[in-house]
């Protein structure tokens, strides 16, 4: 006597249409962040946030130099050096975007070795990042203070268009403030991976769960963000 076999197979279970449709699917959040840590979702609400005050700035910036009546400078005279006697465009704009991107690439090597548990591989590319996002700090510092020399002010400039003053300090500033807090957090970060703190679950500031080094990753999502900006910044600034 042949028995029909019952199985236990449910195939996916179809998503209401129209509106009812589009609420369910973007209220599958108990889905969409099963397992992932909290800090980590948190992380990408801020960036996003992060993402539309940049793009205003950028959106700004654009919209000002198309509108100014005066002469805008041009970035290539204006951020350029004189090395041995010859005068080199954005030299130092290049300089400081290639330390930034090579700070990506440690970056994402010690969250590799994070979740291997290579406590000291990840200390020690952790502290590279943070001193490559240091030297990148000091080389804006000297920029400003070039420019500040030459006249430039928020308020006022004496090479162009007065709106360039305002844009340049308050876009790369607030840049800059990015990195200078992101290098605080990774030495932060480093100390503790270093002490075995995320080996451990000790309690205290930016730990995470026990023998878990998410907080190396989500970091690195932060670092990578401050990345990806710049290049936006050195674009629509610098190259236009």
């Amino acid at each position: 006597m042949t028995q029909a076999i019952a199985t236990n197979t449910v195939g996916p279970l179809p998503l209401p249409e129209g509106v009812q449709g589009i609420v369910a699917d973007w209220s599958s959040d108990q889905r969409a962040f099963k397992n992932v840590p909290w800090g980590k979702a948190m992380m990408w609400i801020f960036l996003l946030s992060d993402t539309f005050i940049f793009s205003s700035f950028l959106i700004s910036y654009m919209t000002v130099r198309m509108s100014a009546t005066e002469p805008w400078p041009n970035p290539s005279e204006v951020f350029a050096l004189t090395l041995f006697g010859k005068s080199i465009p954005l030299i130092l704009i290049a300089i400081m975007t290639f330390v930034l991107i090579s700070s990506s690439g440690t970056m994402a090597m010690a969250v590799k070795f994070g979740y291997e548990k290579n406590r000291k591989i990840t200390f020690i590319l952790l502290l590279i990042t943070a001193a490559l996002g240091a030297t990148f700090v000091g080389m804006q510092a000297f920029e400003w203070s070039k420019l500040i020399a030459e006249g430039v002010r928020p308020w006022g400039n004496p090479m162009g268009a007065a709106q360039f003053g305002s844009t340049f300090f308050m876009i790369t500033g607030f840049h800059g403030t990015h990195v200078s807090i992101g290098v605080i957090f990774l030495i932060i970060v480093a100390i503790k991976v270093l002490r075995g703190d995320l080996d451990h679950e000790r309690p205290g500031f930016l730990t995470g769960r026990k023998g878990k080094y998410e907080m190396v990753e989500i970091m690195g999502l932060y670092w990578h963000f401050v990345d990806l900006v710049w290049v936006f910044i050195f674009a629509v600034f610098y190259l236009w």
